[in-house]
């Protein structure tokens, strides 16, 4: 048994980054983005349990990277499902720890702050969100095809990891899928608990196109 276990999804295939090889597995200084992030929440808690969600017919390739980069901090990997909600449901069923955390395997600058805080936060409330504030102007497009201005201050943009008490993430992911849900925050609150944001860190951005990987 672990007191946390951090599931980082790394399924996905890329495909708005293009080239051969998916996003997870590409270089950052040398080192590949999926190790990068990985690496983050050992520092953050060697002992807790480290589940990665991989394509089964990348998992080969990813092994071959592990053993180019000598890179032996222990994991357990899970291949990914149809989507990520299917593979997060499949990692649940190895997952041990008293706390979960789920987190984008494409995200290798999340701070040891931020980590802290989405704990600190599930261990008092049940579940820890971090966000941070919108730096730019919001216009909400209206179905007549116009716009109009919102206040910014009344929005936040979601990051992860996203932190719950294990319960609470078991009965969410008993739900079935739908296409509307957006994160696990959103299909914790779906199943009828409460959600609490805590700041989140600015340079933890989602690596989604090339011109993400020349930000550090």
């Amino acid at each position: 048994m672990h007191e946390n276990t951090i599931i980082i999804t790394a399924g996905g295939i890329g495909k708005r980054m293009g080239g051969a090889v998916p996003k997870q597995f590409l270089s950052l200084d040398g080192i590949p983005i999926l190790m990068r992030t990985i690496s983050c929440f050992y520092a953050f808690d060697s002992s807790a349990q480290l589940i990665v969600t991989l394509p089964e017919a990348w998992k080969e390739y990813w092994n071959t990277l592990c053993t180019e980069h000598h890179f032996t901090i222990p994991h357990l990997l899970v291949s990914g499902g149809k989507e990520r909600f299917h593979s997060i449901q499949k990692a649940l069923t190895l997952s041990t720890g008293n706390y979960i955390a789920v987190h984008d395997g494409v995200r290798p600058n999340v701070s040891q702050e931020a980590i802290s805080r989405c704990f600190d936060s599930a261990n008092k409330t049940g579940s820890g969100i971090p966000v941070i504030e919108v730096n730019e102007s919001l216009r909400q497009i209206l179905p007549n095809g116009g716009s109009q201005s919102v206040l910014r201050s009344a929005f936040r943009i979601v990051q992860t990891p996203q932190v719950f008490e294990r319960s609470i993430l078991e009965k969410a992911y008993q739900l079935p899928f739908h296409e509307g849900i957006t994160d696990d925050a959103s299909l914790v609150e779906e199943a009828g608990f409460e959600v609490t944001l805590v700041e989140g860190n600015i340079e933890n951005i989602k690596i989604t196109t090339k011109v993400d990987l020349t930000y550090k």
